[in-house]
């Protein structure tokens, strides 16, 4: 058969350890037999990273916002071990974040769903994907701790030199720890578009909560952004797509969430995105059936696995062991993007392609072949744990198109 045509090129970020592996095998078995694959590569692999003080990683989130779409493969955010271990000049900082700085993104994760793993929650029969907001809050405080007898206060100074003061607390009788936050209007308001972009992307409800009861200007704001924003430009474009957003305080909107059949988007500050998204994936199985999209308010994508490199399969590897690394949530970016670039691109074929992968893949584990993890957790009856390349093979088998 005639490969797939495209027209524009993805953005395509190589990786790091087992899931730069898989990255390869990916584009020999499942990609490139069935389409003419056009991409501009840039090699986020940690190696890499540090040859070119990692701007290497500055230059494919400029490439992203130039083609608007990309497809990233996983990478190590180094700790003091990986500066040994790699020999780095420096401490590098997470490309997720510095891509996310980049495009002013918000965080999209989604559970993939197959039969015979049933979500720990069982009304759950739909997938909740969890929308973070990426910026501030408790991952970019300033913290103290207080001897007694001291007074903190929050200090704001106007551009013209006033300052306002407020007692945070006054220590008299105990040693204590203070913590200032912050978040910026500007980065709300693309967290809120990003969200409602998404939503009629995707056609589902959005959910949004904050505790605004008890934080009456911090949260509050948030509250008030996400409204003013959905009623002056997304109103009237939900009505006519047929879904909602609505907001709740946030432990309103986990007792919701507990009971619901899923089917929509939850957006959440960061903290509680951080939390809930794990939480998410979990109940719904593993972290490796999860997608990840970061959605920029101007509509760029980046699809990646919401899941790390797999080192432990990785070292495996290295030694010639065989290995039985779940895919999944890295065909499912490469379908994402795929599906993306056909529809920005007018290319049918492109999307029907998409669709097909995935159907292959959950088509695949349906049918009783998997990898070691999912075989651990699947109910059929009968099942086959495959290899790492296996798997892939399998899936190859069964995309029809």
């Amino acid at each position: 058969m005639d490969k797939i045509k495209m027209k524009t090129p993805l953005v395509e970020m190589d990786g790091d350890e087992m899931t730069r592996v898989i990255w390869q095998d990916i584009k020999d078995i499942l990609i490139n037999p069935f389409v003419d694959l056009k991409t501009e590569y840039y090699d986020l692999g940690l190696v890499h990273r540090n040859e070119t003080d990692d701007q290497v990683t500055i230059d494919s989130a400029n490439a992203t916002k130039k083609y608007g779409v990309a497809v990233k493969c996983a990478t190590i955010t180094p700790n003091a071990a990986r500066m040994d271990e790699y020999d780095l000049k420096e401490m590098w900082k997470s490309p997720n974040g510095t891509i996310r700085a980049i495009l002013d993104g918000t965080v999209f994760r989604t559970p993939i769903i197959v039969k015979g793993i049933t979500p720990y929650i069982p009304t759950w029969t739909k997938p909740i994907t969890i929308a973070r907001h990426a910026y501030g809050d408790v991952y970019k405080n300033t913290e103290a701790q207080v001897k007694k007898g001291s007074k903190a206060e929050l200090v704001v100074t106007a551009p013209d030199g006033t300052q306002t003061k407020q007692t945070i607390y006054d220590f008299a009788d105990s040693d204590g720890i203070i913590q200032g936050l912050h978040n910026k209007d500007k980065s709300i308001a693309s967290f809120a578009r990003s969200c409602f972009n998404f939503a009629l992307d995707t056609k589902k409800d959005l959910w949004f909560a904050t505790k605004d009861t008890i934080s009456k200007k911090y949260d509050h704001r948030f509250k008030d952004i996400f409204a003013e924003i959905y009623e002056n430009e997304y109103r009237e474009k939900f009505e006519a797509a047929g879904i909602t957003y609505f907001y709740t305080l946030i432990d309103d909107a986990v007792a919701r969430v507990i009971r619901s059949e899923g089917g929509y988007i939850w957006a959440c500050k960061n903290y509680d995105g951080d939390v809930m998204s794990d939480m998410v994936a979990t109940a719904y199985g593993s972290l490796a059936m999860m997608t990840s999209v970061l959605v920029s308010p101007d509509g760029v994508y980046e699809y990646e696995a919401a899941h790390g490199t797999v080192q432990r399969h990785y070292y495996k590897h290295l030694k010639g062991e065989e290995t039985s690394t779940n895919s999944v949530a890295t065909i499912f970016a490469w379908s994402g993007a795929f599906r993306k670039r056909g529809e920005m691109d007018d290319l049918p074929d492109l999307i029907r392609y998409a669709d097909a992968l995935e159907k292959a893949t959950i088509r695949t584990i349906e049918e009783g072949v998997m990898t070691g993890d999912l075989a651990a957790l699947s109910t059929l009856p009968d099942k086959r744990k495959v290899n790492t390349r296996e798997f892939l093979e399998e899936i190859a088998k069964r995309i029809e198109l």
